[in-house]
């Protein structure tokens, strides 16, 4: 019997080391693109997650769901923590995705799914990394930009209009402040990327563009 135990003790040590490990792969990965949740993050999620399903499994006897079932609770919990909102978009979407994903490996690999979780592993770092470089080709067709310009007079919104028509960019107004002495417009412009950077140059050069931001 205590050999049988010994051997069931090293086996759950073996999981919880093959936890980490695959909480490191994917942890630098987010590491390396300097992301909110980085390494240690995404070893202790692997590896708590591993950890639970084992205990789930080894004192829920009747209910050996009851406790990795809590896991996707508290893995939504630190996913919200993660989702904020930026200048024009929701920012953390991504990253919040990972951490689930990788609760997933974690909870596979404490119930011994060891190909499943690698198989898991791998398929969450070619979506991290790979499907970047189709995100760069659809940004260079289509990319959304919000500009805030500032000129002297509403003259000067038309002609900031006829920019973006002749870089062939659509666009909406977002919103419009006046203040005295100046006119500061926001546009929600859409366009290929090179457009944007032809639009940028022109902005510069105009003298009267008195401010802008994108």
């Amino acid at each position: 019997m205590d050999f049988l135990r010994d051997h069931s003790i090293q086996n759950e040590l073996l999981l919880i080391f093959i936890s980490v490990v695959l909480g490191i792969l994917i942890g630098a990965e987010r590491e390396y693109r300097n992301k909110s949740a980085g390494l240690r993050t995404f070893i202790l999620i692997c590896f708590g997650s591993c950890l639970f399903t084992i205990l789930s499994v080894k004192i829920g006897v009747d209910d050996p769901d009851r406790i990795a079932a809590n896991i996707i609770t508290g893995i939504g919990f630190l996913g919200a923590g993660v989702i904020f909102k930026g200048d024009n978009k929701i920012d953390g979407i991504t990253t919040a995705t990972t951490i689930w994903a990788t609760a997933s490996i974690g909870m596979a690999v404490g119930s011994g799914y060891v190909y499943l979780s690698a198989l898991g592993t791998l398929l969450v770092l070619l979506i991290l990394s790979l499907l970047t470089y189709f995100e760069k080709l659809i940004d260079r067709e289509h990319k959304i930009r919000e500009y805030r310009i500032t000129v002297a007079d509403f003259q000067e919104v038309e002609y900031c209009e006829e920019l973006f028509r002749k870089y062939r960019l659509n666009f909406k107004i977002s919103t419009q402040k006046y203040s005295e002495g100046s006119v500061t417009t926001a546009w929600i412009v859409t366009g290929k990327n090179a457009a944007h950077g032809h639009l940028i140059h022109a902005l510069r050069r105009e003298e009267s563009i008195i401010g802008y931001e994108f």
